[in-house]
């Protein structure tokens, strides 16, 4: 799976978005995105599939990680500069509780 970018598309508009943390689950094999948008997408890397979108966070998500039972994501959100020097809101670090349903696989239709 190629993976260069979080896209969506605002007022009619596609954009596209920097990925600049990725973690892999440590059970399931399926891996998170972090990127320029500040959105967390889930990804399912064999079936090529979003499986679950985290909102968005106050500034980019720089870095993410799963703890090792992979039921924890840890998430920091800090401005990385890509609009110059502005004015933007404060680094922080979120610990979020995950849900199966977020990161399981799901099977491939027949």
């Amino acid at each position: 799976m190629l993976l260069q970018c979080h896209r969506s598309n605002e007022s009619g508009q596609d954009l596209a978005f920097p990925v600049h943390a990725i973690s892999f689950h440590p059970g399931f094999g399926t891996f998170a995105t972090g990127g320029g948008d500040g959105v967390i997408n889930l990804w399912d890397g064999e079936n090529k599939k979003r499986l679950f979108q985290i909102s968005r966070f106050p500034n980019t998500v720089s870095a993410l990680s799963f703890n090792r039972a992979g039921s924890l994501l840890a998430v920091a959100s800090s401005y990385t500069y890509e609009r110059g020097d502005v004015e933007h809101g404060a680094d922080e670090i979120y610990i979020r509780q995950m849900q199966d349903v977020e990161i399981r696989p799901r099977q491939r239709k027949q």
